[in-house]
């Protein structure tokens, strides 16, 4: 198989959670680019629009869903939806999440409880369902869990994420435990780890740190619009066939100082 081939994802289809923008439609973008039909959820139909159109005038063959993930007794929807009109599920991207921010002392329970059932619940009660009816009968997967440089260390100064900073590190661990039960069927499953990237939930703390983030990153700059594109067509194709329970920080090298 040459190199190229490696990457290629022509029929593939990938489910994408929180698809309708920032990271999830960059990732979106990404993989339909490289052949995938992509399927999108999101809470909001006028952004999921907005992203189909998006998607469409690029060429990439999208489908949305709108999908509340803290309501776990529609995931079965979910993926009836994508499996009644593509037959099969080959990628699946849990990137859906959610932060609040409080000191630890004053978190409240509700937030706490959000932030858990989106950032790791909902990643394992969906990879669960995609994963008992496409890919252990087909012998074939690609799960990615977009977690977080926030999942393998504390908050800086000002950034009071205890129920996040948590939680992406549950879904690092999560990664790995599906990936040591789930490698005999062929499924690989790995996660992302993004530093900060300028998006709707990070606004307002880079509003704030964004000149002590940059500063302390060693590539002197935060994520940009195609930084993620090339992690996750490597961790969906057979590029990374022998690559499983692994996490990519994509981060400009902030974790490493």
């Amino acid at each position: 198989m040459s190199v190229k081939d490696l990457f290629n994802l022509d029929g593939k289809v990938a489910l994408i959670t929180g698809g309708s923008r920032g990271l999830g439609l960059q990732m979106a973008e990404a993989l339909g680019e490289m052949g995938c039909k992509i399927a999108i959820s999101a809470r909001k139909a006028d952004e999921l629009a907005e992203a189909k159109e998006h998607l469409h005038s690029r060429g990439i063959d999208a489908r949305t869903i709108v999908n509340d993930l803290q309501r776990f007794d529609g995931i079965p929807a979910l993926v009836d939806d994508v499996m009644n009109a593509h037959g099969q599920i080959d990628i699946l991207i849990n990137n859906a999440g959610a932060t609040w921010g409080a000191p630890a002392e004053e978190y409240p329970d509700d937030a706490w409880h959000k932030v858990m059932n989106l950032n790791v619940n909902a990643p394992f009660f969906l990879a669960r369902e995609v994963g008992k009816r496409s890919m252990i009968p087909r012998r074939a997967g690609k799960i990615i869990n977009v977690a977080s440089v926030a999942g393998l260390k504390g908050s800086p100064p000002g950034m009071n994420t205890i129920a996040y900073n948590t939680s992406k590190a549950a879904a690092i661990n999560f990664t790995r435990a599906l990936a040591a039960e789930w490698g005999k069927y062929n499924i690989n499953v790995n996660a992302i780890c993004p530093g900060f990237f300028p998006s709707k939930m990070s606004a307002g703390l880079l509003d704030k740190l964004e000149d002590t983030i940059v500063a302390r990153t060693p590539l002197r700059r935060l994520g940009g619009d195609e930084d993620l594109m090339g992690p996750v067509v490597f961790l969906a194709s057979e590029a990374s066939r022998h690559v499983t329970g692994q996490y990519l920080a994509v981060d400009g090298g902030s974790i490493i100082i």
